[in-house]
């Protein structure tokens, strides 16, 4: 018999005081949510966010002991995090990016972890601590200038968090620590064919129909073409798995701080005749590297591809 799934929802449960000022707001973003993952089933192909810097407007607020609609068990370590409206916030697309924001005060770097019903593009909802490196705190609103970062440092390699109330007829997983926006994620269990997820504006890659009882392998593919697989990724609802991958765009071997992409090495041509043509440009595919490793706490066995190149949506 097949086991009822979960439905897909927001984490309406998850409320700061912010939200008890926007009211109805928040039942009506929890209904336009659902209603936009049905629409764009989860897409993620889309132009990159833009790198240039922006003008705009902070506010700040306390999340208090709850977790914003990006579902991160936790905030940042050093709390510092930011809430988008719902143009930035893009259906959770923007979950787990960064920014670096400017005001009176100096410069910040905030991580993505909540949405905003009420703001604005360009009005970014920081947290306090986040705030006040930027501003002064009496002031409650600053002017600002903010920006996409590009390959952010991020905390620790990928992980991977198993909804609750996930089994082998309804999978939804969680993916941490990618830095840039991810476009795709794929499943596979026991080494069959690998199933394309669909992302809720929580910030889950659900499968409706499940993905089986795992272990999964799970291939991850972010919006400038870094891509990670992950093996034994075991089907433990509610436990964060650590895995040993990092996935920061084009920089994505283990170990490995982001940098520029590096470009293919090329034997050096021979030295042409005076009759010789001017050599044609040369059409070699970018630079691919991959390396495997395995975490000692998860036995989980790790290959990440590493593919320069234009943006993709995998």
């Amino acid at each position: 018999m097949t086991e009822p799934r979960p439905p897909a929802h927001r984490r309406l449960g998850v409320i700061s005081p912010r939200w008890l000022a926007a009211g109805g707001a928040v039942v009506l973003a929890a209904i336009v949510g659902t209603a936009l993952l049905l629409q764009n089933g989860g897409s993620a192909c889309a132009a990159p966010p833009s790198t240039s810097a922006h003008t705009g407007k902070a506010t700040f607020y306390d999340l208090g002991s709850g977790t914003g609609n990006c579902s991160f068990p936790s905030s940042p370590a050093d709390d510092l995090f930011v809430a988008l409206g719902p143009d930035q916030y893009s259906a959770g697309a923007a979950c787990g990016t960064y920014l670096d924001v400017t005001g009176p005060k100096g410069k910040v770097r905030v991580k993505v972890t909540d949405s905003c019903p009420e703001c604005a593009a360009g009005h970014l909802d920081l947290s306090r601590t986040a705030f006040k490196k930027i501003g002064a705190e009496v002031d409650g609103i600053i002017p600002i200038t903010y920006k996409t970062v590009l390959n952010p440092a991020v905390p620790g390699p990928l992980t991977v968090r198993i909804q609750e109330g996930s089994s082998q007829y309804w999978f939804s997983a969680l993916i941490d620590n990618h830095g840039n926006q991810l476009t795709s994620v794929k499943v596979s269990s026991k080494g069959g064919a690998f199933r394309t997820t669909k992302r809720a504006d929580y910030n889950y890659w659900i499968i409706d129909a499940g993905a089986g009882p795992g272990p999964f392998t799970i291939k991850i593919t972010d919006l400038y073409g870094g891509s990670a697989t992950v093996t034994g990724i075991t089907l433990s609802p509610g436990r964060t798995q650590k895995t040993t991958a990092h996935l920061v765009g084009t920089r994505a071997v283990k170990g490995l701080p982001p940098a520029s992409p590096t470009p293919t090495k090329k034997k050096p041509a021979a030295s042409p005749s005076k009759s010789s043509a001017t050599p044609a440009a040369s059409t070699a595919a970018p630079l691919l590297e991959s390396t495997v490793t395995t975490d000692p706490t998860t036995k989980a066995e790790t290959s990440v591809d590493l593919a320069a190149g234009s943006p993709s949506c995998g």
